[in-house]
C-alpha cells in the first residue's frame, strides 16, 4: 500500500474532522458524527486527561510504509487491527484537531484490516458501476419478471454461506462441488447469467474494479425496486471469496422445514434478529418454489401427502382448498418425475412486492413449514400481524434488514480478490492488487482493485 503522509500537511485541520465523520456515519464510524456526552461515558474525563499515545502505533506505520499489510505475519495483522480499533475508540472521545489528524493518518494505513463498506464506494474508480448493474437487471426483468426474486434469493444464499462474498456464483470443478450445486441451491437458484452479463459490462468499462459480491448486492436491491419495493443505498467495497463448498451451503442455509426455534438460531448465527427473520421472510411475497420444498412422500418438508398426525396427510395449518390446488400441480412423486415444476410462493399477488405474503400467512396460505413457523412464536406472530396492518412498515423494515444482511462477514481491504469472471477464481498468477490510489469513494478507503 502506498501512502504519502506529507499530503496531510496542507489540510485545514478544523474543516477536516467533521466531513470525515459525516462521510462515515453510515459505515463503521458513527461515533464521530455526534459530540461525546460525558454522562454517557463513565471514563470520559480519564480519557481526556490521559489521552492515548499515538507513538505506540506510528513507529509500526513507518516501518511498514513501503510494504503491504497483506504480507505481514498473521499476528502482526491482528495487532494492527486492534491498534486501529483502539485508536478509533479513543479518538471518538477526544476531538482535538491533533487527534483527528493522527487518527486519519493511522486509518488511511490500517483501514484494510477493518470491515467497512461505503455508499458510493465506486464513485471515483467506476462511477457508472451501479447504473450498469441496474440496466442489466432491468433488461433481463423486462423479458422475465422471475429475475427479481431469483436475484434477491441468490444474494440471501450468498450471504448465509461464508458471508456476502460472491462464493455462490463460483462454478463447480472436477475436484470441488461448489455452493450453487448444493441441494438447497440446485435447481432453485436461477439467472446466474444476469450477473455474468453485468460483470462482463463492468469489466469492459472498469476492468478489475467491481467485485462480484457487490454486483450481486446491487442486483438484489435493483430487483426489489423493479418488483415494487423501496430502493435503498447499498454500501459497497466487498471483496470476492475464493472458496465455495456445497457442504457448507447445505449446513448453513435454513431449509423450508425449520421450526421457529431453528430459524431463530440460524439467523442469530449470522447476527440477524428475530425481526430480521420475519422481515426477510417477506421476500416470499414474490417468486416461485419447486414442489420438492413442500410436497412429496418421504420429503421432510411435505405438507400435502404424509404430514405427521394428520388423517388425510395434509398439514392442518394449510387451507384445504389451497392444499388441493397444490396437489393438482405437485403430485406425490413430483420431486422424482417433475423436478422443475414450480408454484408461486404468494398466492394473492405473486409478482408484486407488498405485504400480501403476511396476509396469506394469516389465512392459512403459507407455502412452507418455515412460513407457518412464524405464527408459532409470539414475537414472530406479533411482527407478522404488524406487517399485515401496515405495508409501509414492512417495506421500510425490509430495506433495513437487507442492508444488515448485506454486511454479513464481508471481506474487505486486501482480503479475498476481485474476480474477473464471477464463475471462476482468479488464476494464481493474476496481477497483484493495486491499493490506495485505486480506492473507493472515501479518500481513506485503502481497498484494492485487482
Amino acid at each position: 500500500m502506498r501512502f504519502v503522509a506529507s499530503s496531510f500537511n496542507e489540510l485545514d485541520f478544523s474543516s477536516f474532522c467533521h466531513p470525515f465523520a459525516v462521510s462515515h456515519q453510515d459505515a463503521c464510524f458513527t461515533s464521530f458524527a455526534e459530540p461525546m456526552d460525558p454522562e454517557e461515558l463513565p471514563d470520559y474525563h480519564d480519557v481526556i486527561e490521559h489521552p492515548m499515545d499515538f507513538g505506540t502505533i506510528l513507529p509500526g506505520m513507518h516501518i511498514a510504509l513501503s510494504s503491504n499489510l497483506s504480507h505481514a505475519s498473521e499476528s502482526r495483522q491482528e495487532e494492527q487491527q486492534q491498534d486501529v480499533l483502539y485508536t478509533y475508540r479513543h479518538t471518538a472521545m477526544t476531538t482535538t484537531k491533533r487527534h483527528c489528524l493522527r487518527f486519519a493518518t493511522v486509518l488511511a494505513y490500517l483501514l484494510s484490516a477493518t470491515a467497512c463498506l461505503d455508499v458510493g464506494f465506486y464513485d471515483r474508480t467506476c462511477p457508472s458501476a451501479e447504473t450498469i448493474v441496474q440496466q442489466t437487471v432491468a433488461t433481463a426483468f423486462t423479458k422475465n419478471s422471475g429475475v427479481a426474486p431469483a436475484l434477491i434469493r441468490m444474494h440471501f444464499h450468498d450471504c448465509f454461506v461464508r458471508g456476502c462474498d460472491g462464493s455462490v456464483l463460483i462454478d463447480s470443478t472436477a475436484n470441488n462441488t461448489a455452493e450453487k450445486d448444493a441441494p438447497p441451491n440446485n435447481p432453485s437458484l436461477r439467472f446466474f447469467d444476469v450477473v455474468d452479463r453485468a460483470k462482463a459490462a463492468l469489466e469492459a468499462q472498469c476492468p478489475g474494479v467491481v467485485s462480484c459480491a457487490d454486483v450481486l448486492a446491487f442486483a438484489a436491491r435493483d430487483s426489489v425496486v423493479l418488483s415494487g419495493g423501496l430502493g435503498y443505498p447499498v454500501p459497497a467495497g466487498r471483496r470476492d471469496g475464493q472458496i465455495s463448498n456445497a457442504t457448507e451451503a447445505l449446513n448453513d442455509l435454513p431449509p423450508p422445514f425449520f421450526n421457529a426455534t431453528q430459524l431463530a438460531d440460524s439467523f442469530a448465527s449470522k447476527n440477524l434478529s428475530i425481526e430480521d427473520l420475519v422481515v426477510l421472510s417477506g421476500a416470499h411475497t414474490i417468486g416461485v418454489s419447486h414442489c420438492s420444498s413442500f410436497a412429496g412422500i418421504g420429503n421432510q418438508g411435505d405438507r400435502l401427502y404424509n404430514f405427521s398426525g394428520s388423517a388425510d396427510g395434509i398439514d392442518p395449518a394449510l387451507s384445504k382448498a389451497y392444499a388441493f390446488l397444490l396437489k393438482s400441480i405437485c403430485p406425490s412423486n413430483s420431486g422424482q418425475f417433475f423436478p422443475n415444476t414450480m408454484v408461486f410462493m404468494d398466492l394473492i399477488t405473486p409478482e408484486g412486492f407488498d405485504n400480501k405474503y403476511y396476509v396469506g400467512l394469516t389465512n392459512n396460505l403459507g407455502l412452507f413449514k418455515s412460513d407457518v413457523a412464524l405464527l408459532t412464536n409470539a414475537t414472530m406472530k406479533a411482527l407478522v400481524d404488524s406487517f399485515v396492518s401496515s405495508e409501509a412498515t414492512f417495506r421500510t423494515k425490509f430495506t433495513r434488514s437487507m442492508l444488515k444482511m448485506g454486511q454479513i462477514e464481508v471481506l474487505t481491504g486486501t482480503q479475498g480478490e476481485i474476480r474477473r469472471n464471477c464463475r471462476v477464481i482468479n488464476p494464481a498468477n493474476a496481477a497483484d492488487d493495486v491499493l490506495a490510489d485505486q480506492s473507493g469513494s472515501s479518500g481513506f478507503t485503502g481497498v484494492a482493485a485487482s
